[in-house]
């Protein structure tokens, strides 16, 4: 009998804030400074297997905001999400894991990271459109620049 071939699947199962936290070491007494703080954004990706067919994509931001060398706000977030993904060749899991799902995940962690930032009384921080296809093709030309194989966003578990 000959082996039917299936039909790829790609769905979210779940978006979910996976972890959020906020400091402001200083304050009350950095509240008061009259000077224009500077913002610091940095991002990262993990992804990784957690069921069969199952995986987990997570965008994390960490944004720091200092008035010259005292932090007056530093905001930690990890937005995830559940995929479904099946019957897929294994050289388009990383374009998947590394630009679909990110793409997907990233509007819930702005939109978070902005709430919180504005909850905390400070005025509201957007992080900024991404383009995740570029980056994603950059840490590839770095990977071979390198002469590592593969993509080093997904871990099975």
């Amino acid at each position: 009998m000959a082996e039917q071939q299936q039909d790829p699947v790609f769905q979210i199962q779940r978006v979910y804030l996976k972890e959020a936290s906020l400091e402001q070491p200083n304050s009350p007494a950095i509240l008061l400074e009259q000077e224009q703080p500077t913002v610091d954004i940095q991002l990262g990706i993990e992804a990784g297997q957690v069921a069969d067919g199952m995986y987990e994509v997570a965008v994390t931001a960490t944004v720091t905001t200092k008035i010259k060398d005292k932090t007056m706000f530093l905001v930690e977030a990890k937005q995830a999400g559940i995929f479904e993904i099946r019957n897929l060749p294994q050289e388009q899991m990383g374009p998947i894991m590394g630009i679909a799902c990110p793409q997907i995940v990233y509007p819930y962690l702005r939109a978070n990271v902005a709430d919180l930032i504005t909850r905390a009384g400070f005025p509201t921080v957007h992080l900024a459109e991404l383009n995740f296809q570029a980056m994603y093709e950059q840490q590839q030309v770095e990977l071979q620049q390198k002469g590592q194989q593969g993509s080093p966003i997904i871990a099975s578990a």
